[in-house]
């Protein structure tokens, strides 16, 4: 049996197929769904989902930015901040975002509380897009 996943973001529908397995970004860590998982709604945190399909059997990484997901009766529902398709992103700008917020990170002031969260935040964004892209392992 397949799992028919959806990726939805406030402005568009990012995936939309089945699927016989996901890796999901959960805010307690990475979290497997195959066929016939039991009901389970979690917080997603900014990181990478991994789709491997029926068809090709190859994994495709999604880039999310938070949000929620759903199983319930081998379907997915991902509701996200802001998606991108792994296959989407270009390599060298993702490289390029991911090592600036990195030294941003780095630069922050110690004191600056709200920097650093902003900083964080900014540098997980960037460095879930290099990892959809292929960038990190």
């Amino acid at each position: 049996m397949t799992l028919t996943v959806r990726v939805i973001s406030p402005d568009k529908t990012v995936w939309d197929a089945e699927a016989d397995e996901v890796i999901l970004p959960s805010t307690t860590g990475q979290l497997g769904i195959l066929s016939g998982h039991a009901p389970l709604l979690t917080a997603l945190d900014t990181g990478v989902l991994r789709v491997r399909t029926s068809k090709s059997q190859n994994w495709q990484a999604i880039a999310l930015l938070g949000g929620f997901a759903e199983v319930e009766e081998d379907e997915v529902t991902i509701l996200v901040n802001g998606g991108e398709r792994g296959d989407t992103i270009n390599l060298e700008e993702a490289r390029t975002a991911y090592s600036q917020a990195q030294t941003k990170l780095n630069q922050v002031p110690a004191g600056d509380r709200q920097a650093q969260i902003q900083a964080n935040q900014a540098f997980k964004r960037a460095r879930a897009r290099f990892q959809a892209a292929g960038g990190l392992a």
